[in-house]
């Protein structure tokens, strides 16, 4: 016995194979030189794709950057995130929730697409100004799905953003031109979900 590692000892297997994963990682990220800013969805049916978003938002603020949040469907809710990220972000950070709800509870599609309008003016705004590093348009993939917006004036406003401005789009159903022009899509998958055994929605976990 004389203490040192042998071929066949899974410990000296093991920091091999370490070893050798890290000098393949380090080659890779060495070739990662761009940095620009990018445009990000959340889709899909399962739950998060907001609050991820607002993760993203936590981040940038604890970078000490500016950042916008404009909701379009969410608006005569009174969410506790907006209440913290307000709290945090200070005068760096504009939250606007602009909308009235989902179309079923207005039950009015004029009044919808003109939240919708009035929103996206506020949000092109803020997708302007070259000093805000992320702009959150939270479920204006749902106001896209139903029409609510110009696809088109919406995908040509997110290609002239400044060049480091992010800018993620939230919601289900996100059109297929927007996921094709987007740099990062995540697709949101339902397994479970408490509502389908009559749990209401709770504080702290939706809103």
């Amino acid at each position: 016995m004389t203490g040192l590692p042998t071929p066949d000892d899974p410990g000296s297997q093991h920091a091999a194979r370490m070893a050798k994963k890290k000098a393949n990682r380090e080659r890779m990220m060495s070739k990662k030189t761009l940095q620009k800013g990018l445009v990000i969805v959340h889709t899909g049916p399962g739950k998060g794709k907001s609050s991820a978003a607002f993760g993203m938002v936590l981040r940038c603020l604890g970078h000490g950057m500016k950042a916008g949040v404009v909701q379009f469907i969410k608006g005569a809710w009174d969410t506790a995130e907006r209440h913290v990220l307000e709290d945090l972000g200070g005068d760096r950070l504009t939250f606007r929730a602009l909308g009235e709800g989902f179309t079923w509870e207005t039950q009015d599609r004029d009044r919808d697409v003109a939240a919708a309008a009035h929103a996206w003016r506020v949000a092109r705004d803020l997708l302007a100004d070259p000093d805000r590093r992320m702009v959150v348009l939270d479920e204006i993939n749902v106001a896209l799905k139903y029409g609510m917006l110009p696809l088109d004036e919406v995908l040509a406003v997110l290609a002239a953003r400044p060049p480091e401005t992010h800018v993620v789009c939230t919601g289900r159903g996100a059109p297929d031109d927007l996921i094709e022009a987007a740099d990062l899509v995540t697709e949101m998958k339902l397994v479970k979900h408490p509502f389908k055994r009559g749990i209401k929605a709770q504080p702290g976990v939706e809103y």
